[in-house]
């Protein structure tokens, strides 16, 4: 494993630090954290490389393997595992990252719950993710970038396991140049590696921040500053592995259980023909028959105890598959800690037992906020904000038993907290602020066409004594 310190060591030699640079990408790429990236990708993807690469085989009289050609091979993987993540994540990001002071949101760029969410994913599949901060918003950097995107290697401290820089590499293709960034604390420099050549640096090393003039004779850099320290920070998953591990076997036996119950009935469709003694018949023959049977749908033979014919069919036993589908998916749904709707679908389902229904879900997303909080503080500390993120969680809920709860305690609670959380749960937050001119526009002009009668009287008596005085 290379480290930080491997890093120092090569820092007087050009050539020494490009063979480290390639030698960091082909450690990085062979390590089991990137090869669990890249298989979580894929089931991420609604792919299952597990079946795909399973084969059939039958063993002939010496016990000899050979691939089994001729029943059903269907493979059928499911998309559990994305929808798994993208529950997660969702529930916990859909709304987006909120803050004390809205307007410090902006400071972090427009795509600035994108990129979270982004990260969450990739952190849930390959068990870390890191946010670069690039002057003015948030860039994802993976560990796996997923067939041609870029892939993060991180360099650690020996001695404080902190990070201190990476190696970011991406290939459009094996035929196509290899292309390399090296981030360290003082600026990063790029590199390129064309096929069959060595390796040379594309742009030299170049500080993070960097001050630009502009005149009529051009464009000029006057000044480059760093940041105080790598302006990279990790994003790690719960227990910081991914979570596929330790759910994947029995995701593969859930998708070989339903691509056996497909097979089984596909080769339970099989129809096949008794003959009756018609020993004497070669192969050939029976081949013969059966291809004039499938053309004229007629078949001759003799009663009694002479030659006979007779159709029989196979049928499927798939209730025990069924069974033991049914019950894999229960385990899926524990494991993952998800929210199973097949509970709470009917429209009789009370407010407590949604809460019930979401309780696992709920507990597993506050492990996960505190990594994503955890991530997000050391970034606005680094940017120079003062604030903390909070996060509306993404709820199905009973409406009329949320909404009357409301209503029962709006004598002590004020009237724009029931307002906006009214909105919430109609789904309409964005127009709070609208909603709440509305009301108080109301209330001006009731204010204004309301008028106490006994004021009335008064200007009345007022004008009628100015007249008898006058």
């Amino acid at each position: 494993m290379k480290t930080y310190q491997d890093l120092e060591a090569c820092l007087g030699s050009e050539q020494e630090l490009m063979r480290f640079v390639e030698a960091v990408i082909t450690e990085h790429t062979s390590s089991s954290l990137y090869l669990t990236a890249q298989n979580a990708d894929l089931y991420y993807k609604h792919q299952n490389p597990t079946i795909m690469a399973a084969q059939k085989v039958v063993y002939d009289m010496l016990g000899i393997a050979k691939a089994d050609k001729y029943s059903a091979n269907n493979k059928i993987p499911s998309a559990y595992y994305g929808y798994f993540v993208t529950q997660e994540v969702q529930f916990l990001l859909g709304n987006g990252v909120s803050f004390v002071v809205p307007e410090n949101k902006a400071k972090l760029g427009k795509d600035f719950d994108d990129e979270i969410q982004e990260a969450t994913t990739n952190a849930i599949n390959a068990g870390v993710c890191f946010l670069f901060w690039n002057l003015d918003h948030v860039e994802v950097f993976p560990v796996y970038g997923g067939g041609s995107g870029a892939s993060f290697a991180p360099l650690y401290d020996e001695e404080t396991g902190a990070l201190r820089a990476g190696v970011r590499f991406w290939q459009l293709d094996a035929n196509k140049p290899l292309r390399a960034t090296l981030y360290e604390p003082d600026g990063y420099t790029s590199y390129i590696k064309r096929r069959g050549e060595p390796m040379t640096v594309y742009e030299p090393k170049r500080s993070y921040i960097q001050v630009i003039q502009r005149s009529q004779t051009g464009t000029e850099i006057v000044e480059g500053r760093n940041y105080p320290s790598l302006p990279i920070i990790p994003l790690y998953n719960i227990n910081r592995q991914s979570e596929l591990i330790g759910n994947q076997e029995v995701i593969d036996a859930y998708d070989l259980m339903a691509s056996a119950l497909v097979n089984n009935v596909d080769d339970g469709n099989l129809i096949y023909w008794v003959l009756k003694n018609c020993g004497g018949m070669s192969p050939e023959d029976d081949a013969h028959f059966l291809e004039d049977l499938r053309a004229r749908h007629v078949a001759h033979a003799d009663g009694d105890d002479g030659a006979g014919i007779e159709a029989r069919s196979v049928e499927a036993p798939f209730e025990a598959n069924e069974a033991a589908l049914e019950r894999l998916r229960t385990q899926l749904f524990d494991d993952f800690m998800a929210l199973d709707t097949r509970g709470i679908s009917g429209g009789a389902a009370t407010a407590t037992q949604i809460r019930a229904a979401y309780e696992p879900l709920n507990a597993k997303a506050d492990r996960l906020e505190y990594q994503v909080t955890r991530a997000i503080n050391a970034l606005l500390v680094f940017v120079g904000i003062d604030d903390a993120p909070s996060y509306t969680r993404s709820y199905i809920i009973n409406k009329q038993d949320e909404i009357t709860a409301l209503t029962m305690c709006g004598e002590y609670l004020p009237r724009e907290y029931i307002t906006k959380k009214i909105l919430e749960i109609m789904g309409d937050i964005d127009s709070v602020d609208q909603i709440e001119r509305m009301m108080l526009d109301q209330e001006i002009r009731l204010t204004k066409s309301v008028v106490p009668e006994n004021e009335e009287d008064e200007e009345d008596e007022g004008e009628e004594g100015a007249g008898d005085a006058e």
